[in-house]
């Protein structure tokens, strides 16, 4: 039990965030497993408050991408503290999104609330966060690579995706492969004695 524990915990230490995809498919049924493993998460109720809406049509993610750009310039440009920008910087992020059109596949995840065929939730956000999780765990544990992307604002999503109001973004996730040169920034993890307090 120990020896398999540990050896998962390697191997999620290798996981990074990819912002550089290579265009090549992936296998059918791939994506659709890992969303079913989301979707084991547990949930406030049980009522399973997610859509988990996946995009390959290259005519939409073309659209998701230029709707996500113009928020972000704007974020960069205008709206961003300077030391939110300062934290952003030794990421090397900015308003450009390429991975968005690029990334095979773009999972856009959104909160179900009560709407006209859908019950008040509980603990939302910690239902949705924890189905994430599972999610990013899921495709890194199939060889895939994502990034969580979170526009600000984001309800040009429920356009782009064509989601009813109650259905709320969360997060976008691009998905893929890495290109060959895919470049992640030089950063370090807490150890355990930072993250965990025993008694």
């Amino acid at each position: 039990m120990v020896r398999e524990a540990e050896d998962f915990a390697e191997r999620m230490a290798k996981r990074r965030s990819v912002r550089d995809f290579a265009a090549d498919p992936v296998p059918d049924g791939v994506i659709e497993a890992a969303i079913r493993a989301a979707s084991t998460a547990p949930s406030g109720a049980n009522l399973q408050p997610w859509r988990f809406v996946v995009l390959t049509d290259p005519a939409r993610k073309r659209r998701l991408r230029e709707a996500a750009e113009a928020e972000e310039r704007e974020f960069y440009e205008r709206r961003a503290p300077q030391e939110w920008l300062g934290a952003l910087s030794a990421l090397g992020t900015d308003w450009h999104k390429p991975f968005l059109e690029t990334a095979p596949a773009v999972i856009v995840v959104f909160e179900v609330h009560r709407g006209p065929h859908s019950p008040k939730p509980y603990y939302v956000k910690e239902s949705v966060g924890i189905a994430v999780g599972l999610l990013i765990t899921a495709l890194h544990h199939a060889g895939l690579v994502t990034l969580t992307h979170t526009p600000s604002p984001m309800r040009f999503l429920n356009e782009v995706c064509e989601r009813p109001p109650e259905e709320r973004p969360y997060v976008v996730m691009p998905v893929g492969y890495p290109t060959p040169d895919a470049q992640v920034p030089d950063i370090t993890r807490k150890t355990l004695d930072e993250v965990m307090i025993r008694w």
